[in-house]
Formats: C-alpha cells, structure tokens, sequence
C-alpha cells in the first residue's frame, strides 16, 4: 500500500513510570509487551497471507461499526504498525488512528499515512493525552495474564456510544491446540492462555459493556498453501456458520458497546460524485416496518442527501401504522414518494410497482431494514462512478461479515449459486440480496414475475445474464434488532419459487447457453 510518509516515530511520555506500578500492573504491562511482540513475530515469519488477513480484518471492523469518515479509532498493541496500515487503507485515510504500542522500543517497519498518529505507552490507567474515542481496537493481546486490566483499559478510552473490537485467536483450533499441548508435554513456554469463546462474553461483561457479541471467525489457517487458501477462503462463511464446525475457527471476533449505545453519530454527507448529484431514486418495499421506514429515510438524506432524485416507499399492504409513517415523510419531503399497494402483497410486486414509479437515471433497491449499513452504500456509489452499469451488495464477498445469518439460508443460498453459476457459466456470489443499484434504462427491461422473495433472484440471475458491466462489492448481514422488529422470510415458504426462477432463466437462455436479452417496458 502507497501512503504518504509519517513523521519520525518518537514515543511520548509515558502516563506514569513503570517503576511506580503495582506488581499486578507490572505483570499485565509485561504480558501485553510480550504477546505484542510475538503477534508482530507471527505476522513476518509464519504467515504468508497477513497483508491480506489483515485487510480481511480492517474490512471486518469498517463492516462491523459501520465507520463513517472521521470518527477517531485507537488501536492498542500496534507494533510495527501492521494492521494500522490495514486500517488507513481501508479507511481511506479519513479516520484519525491513534497507535499505541506497548513496547516503548517497537518502531513500524514501514511509512504510515499522516492521519496516524504513534504513541508509547507504558502505563496501565487513564487515557493518552485524557482522550477518549469512538472505537477501540484490539488484534491479539487478550489472555488471562492481562484480560481484566486491559478490558478496564479500553473501557475507560471510549466516550459514551463508543464501540470496541477484539480480533483474539481461538484455542479450540485444533492447529493452535496441538501446538499448545505438545509444548505443554515438552515443558516449553507458553505464549499466550487463551480464552474460549464461552469464557469471554461474561468476561466482557463484567468490565461494563453492553451488546456484546462474540463470534468464530477465518478459516484460513496453516498448513497453507495457495490452493488451500483460495479453498477455504471460499469456505470460510459457511463454515463460520455452522453448528459445531464453527468452533474450530481461527479466530474469535468480540464486538461490544460502552452504554449509552443510542448515542447520536454524526451525519456526515458521504456524497463525492458530482455526476450522481440528483440522480438516483431509491426503491423500498414496506411490510410492517413502522419502526424502520423513518430512519432509514432520515439516514439516507443525511449521508447520500444530494444524490437522490426521489426515495419510493411502497407500502405492501402493512398491517401496522406503516402507511401513515410513509404519508407523514412525503408530507414534509417532495422528494419521498409514497406508493400505497392493493392486495395481494408480496415483495415482487412491491419492487415491480417500486420501479415503476422510479424516475431517476438510476435505481437503488434495497430493504427497509437496511439503515445500519447505509455508509457501506459508498463503495456502491464509488463503482456506479467508475463506470458500472449494476452494482450489486454481497453478504458473500471474503471482506463480508455475516452475524447470526440462519445456516439454513446459507446452505440454501450457497446451493443456489453453485447451481446458477454451473448452469450459465457465472461467477458471482450473492445475486439474490435485496441491494442493487442499476442504470434506469437497464431496469426497464427486467421481468418481475415472481412476486415473493424469490423476485430478488430473479432480477439479480437477469442482471448477471444481461451482459451490462456488473460489479459486487462487499457489505454486511447484522440480524435484526428487537426494535427492529421480524422478517417475513420463510425459506420453506419461498423455496418453490427459486427453482421457478432456475428454470424459466435456463428456458429463456436455451440452458444457458448465450446471454439473457430482456424485452423493455414488462417489468
């Protein structure tokens, strides 16, 4: 990665002197050293995939917090400044990234951006300078030498709202497992005591954080060969998914919030394309989503504000007080269009009347839930930009992270994408997601003929057949909230209608055997 040079690394003074810490601190400050310096060890030696790992890992943390520019990040046990770069690449170099090491004599290896700033730090209470800060991250230093100090740590370095992310390794790996004993046998030392993942949230708990998830996470581990790597990076999210198996992960993935979580983020604009100012309606079917159809709209003028051309809300014939939330937004915003169906309802006619209504030069359809990842909507934007005629949202891409996605659905996705890209010769992970932004004159010539769930496949296999300039880029899949309410998805219930799908697509192309070619004005 190419980044501006930093200025010269000089560690600042230390909170207080080591010699004045209590023999307790004295022991947590030396583990935290310790594991530090062998994480950095680990990384130059015996992984031949950590500059990729790591950026898999920086995606996760954007994904994850759903980071908007210029929210303050510190990661603790930065070392030679290996996963700081990871961040700055990631992050686009818009985030300030305080990096503390606890090695006062561990410089990086290489030259950071200069929105980096590098500390030493030896002490084990307060906060750098008194700051405190949005997210706090974490890549390898819990064990249970230093687990309460450092959780204390970085509970005191986040302001109110703020949200910290451990990337911890996980003894049940059979490869760090078998490691482990066979030092254990031989009397050799132990670098690290890890905590399973059934030991850590309570751990986390008690030191006072709130929402707290922990799960398995990256497959990829030695013995690792090119092959191998592309074999189980594929793997990775079905596995990560699956009951038992998910236990053998490489890694544990802790994510938790410092109450209040409700506090309010910034609403920063992430408009930077003046070719799309004015230019995009946005098509959103409603089923009982009272609580959501409000912020999701508040977020979408907030952050994309100067790109939409009009946000069509269909209301799908809501049983709750859907249809007066939609009708009280268009009462104060010319540009939100509501669409109020008749029976029957179903998310493919929802979307049919949705398009239908859409009059700008392009169509963003996505779910009503889907106000937590609306920063992740750049990155879609940016390939609309650049010169992409659909760009399709991956919950499957490697960067994804899928947290609490039912393994039914996965298996059932999987199986359905095997299938589509044997039969028509594609390579593409996840055209079944309700997050598409298309070219107008490109949707005028979908078939929306399905009318449940399966519509969303249906147009994704259209697009992908249809021969335009298609791009997927990674987001994430978060399970609803409570307050978020359910999902009308049945899988057994909308199963008929992919294999539907399946073949009036293999039909429509002779089995596959040349592009799909819509007739316009049908959708």
């Amino acid at each position: 990665m190419d980044v501006a040079a930093s200025k010269p690394y000089r560690p600042v003074p230390e909170p207080f002197e080591r010699e004045s810490m209590t023999s307790p601190d004295q022991a947590c400050w030396a583990a935290l050293v310790r594991r530090e310096r062998d994480r950095d060890v680990y990384w130059s030696r015996r992984d031949p995939i950590c500059r990729d790992r790591l950026v898999w890992q920086a995606q996760s943390f954007r994904h994850l917090t759903h980071l908007l520019p210029g929210e303050t990040i510190v990661e603790l046990g930065a070392g030679q400044g290996w996963f700081t770069r990871a961040l700055v690449q990631v992050t686009r170099a818009r985030n300030p990234i305080t990096a503390v090491t606890f090695d006062s004599e561990m410089a990086p290896t290489a030259a950071e951006s200069p929105v980096v700033e590098r500390i030493s730090w030896g002490g084990l209470s307060g906060a750098p300078g008194g700051r405190r800060f949005r997210y706090v991250v974490v890549q390898n230093l819990l064990d249970r030498d230093n687990a309460s100090q450092l959780l204390r740590m970085v509970f005191g370095l986040l302001e109110d709202g703020g949200e910290c992310v451990f990337f911890e390794s996980n003894p049940w790996n059979p490869v760090f497992a078998l490691r482990d004993a066979l030092k254990r046998m031989f009397g050799r030392p132990r670098a690290q005591l890890l905590f399973s993942r059934p030991e850590l949230e309570p751990l986390v708990a008690e030191a006072g954080f709130d929402d707290i998830s922990a799960r398995f996470t990256d497959f990829v581990y030695a013995p690792l060969t090119p092959r191998l790597v592309w074999l189980l990076r594929n793997l990775s999210i079905l596995l990560e998914n699956a009951p038992g198996v998910r236990a053998l992960a490489g890694r544990i993935l802790i994510h938790a919030k410092k109450s209040p979580g409700d506090a309010p983020r910034d609403k920063v604009s992430l408009v930077r394309h003046d070719n799309l100012r004015g230019a995009v309606s946005v098509v959103v079917p409603c089923h009982d989503e009272e609580m959501n159809v409000g912020p999701l709209a508040d977020g979408l003028r907030a952050h994309f504000g100067e790109y939409l051309h009009q946000i069509v809300l269909v209301d799908d014939n809501s049983t709750d007080s859907t249809r007066a939330a939609i009708e009280a937004l268009a009462a104060d915003d010319a540009r939100i269009v509501p669409v109020i169906r008749a029976p029957p309802s179903g998310v493919g006619r929802a979307l049919a009347d949705g398009f239908r209504a859409a009059s700008g030069r392009y169509v963003l359809s996505m779910d009503c839930d889907f106000q937590h990842l609306l920063p992740e909507l750049e990155d879609m934007f940016d390939a609309v930009a650049a010169g992409a005629e659909v760009v399709l949202g991956s919950r499957f891409s490697r960067h994804s992270v899928l947290i609490d996605y039912p393994f039914t659905k996965i298996l059932a996705n999987r199986a359905f994408h095997v299938i589509v890209n044997a039969l028509f010769r594609l390579r593409r992970r996840d055209l079944t997601n309700n997050l598409k932004l298309m070219r107008s004159d490109i949707v005028k010539r979908l078939h929306v003929r399905e009318t449940g769930f399966a519509a969303n496949a249906e147009i994704g296999v259209q697009l992908a057949l249809s021969g335009c300039a298609l791009e997927e880029v990674p987001i994430s899949w978060i399970n609803r909230d409570r307050d978020m309410g359910h999902s009308s998805f049945k899988l057994w219930r909308s199963g008929g209608g992919y294999l539907r799908v399946l073949g009036r697509m293999a039909l429509a192309t002779r089995f596959g055997s040349r592009p799909f070619a819509g007739r316009g004005g049908e959708a």
